[in-house]
């Protein structure tokens, strides 16, 4: 005989015995999540950036060692190992900070970002979106892939911005709604010979 399952209510000393569903109700709920998974799927097919779920294991596990992402979340815990039980030993709280993934175990990524702070955040935090950093001094964002090219706008260090594409030299960015072309030494977030289109 099976033994009694009790849920207790508060810190009141009674119970009520929880009883196994009926054979109706059990296809009832059945048949309201197939239903309900049939929407979130022809939805997430129309809606789909929030509804996407992370690249599986086997797809990220063919991805290089060393990489850019960025962070996905504006508030994203960095821990000192690769799991909920270490502890967090910094809380980046900005969307879109470029990243280098350096390490890999499981569902956690070792990171490390433009100043050299590194840690591990789970995977589901980040994202393939390309993103930069300048660095150094202020930088001059040109038009066009030449330093003869007129000034869009004068860069400080430490600016975010996107990667919209790099061939050769020259990188075209999106800064703070500008959009122009730095050399890949101006800022962090790419590698020398990597091609983005």
């Amino acid at each position: 005989m099976e033994a009694n399952r009790f849920i207790r209510r508060g810190a009141a000393s009674s119970a009520v015995r929880a009883h196994p569903p009926s054979a109706a109700a059990a296809r009832s709920w059945r048949l309201f999540y197939v239903l309900g998974a049939f929407i979130l799927g022809f939805w997430g097919g129309y809606g789909g950036q929030m509804l996407a779920a992370p690249p599986s294991d086997a797809a990220e596990n063919a991805l290089p060692i060393p990489r850019f992402v960025s962070l996905r979340a504006s508030e994203v815990n960095l821990r000192t190992g690769p799991g909920v039980r270490y502890p967090v030993e910094w809380v980046f709280v900005r969307k879109n900070i470029p990243v280098e993934i350096i390490a890999e175990f499981k569902h956690w990524r070792k990171i490390r970002d433009w100043q050299g702070t590194e840690g591990w955040v789970h995977r589901a935090l980040l994202s393939g979106l390309r993103t930069m950093v300048t660095t150094g001094e202020r930088r001059a964002l040109r038009g066009d892939p030449s330093l003869e090219a007129k000034v869009v706008v004068y860069v400080e260090p430490g600016v975010y911005g996107q990667i919209e594409k790099c061939e050769g030299e020259w990188c075209r960015l999106e800064v703070e709604g500008s959009s122009g072309w730095l050399r890949r030494f101006e800022f962090w977030g790419v590698y020398p010979k990597e091609n983005i289109d």
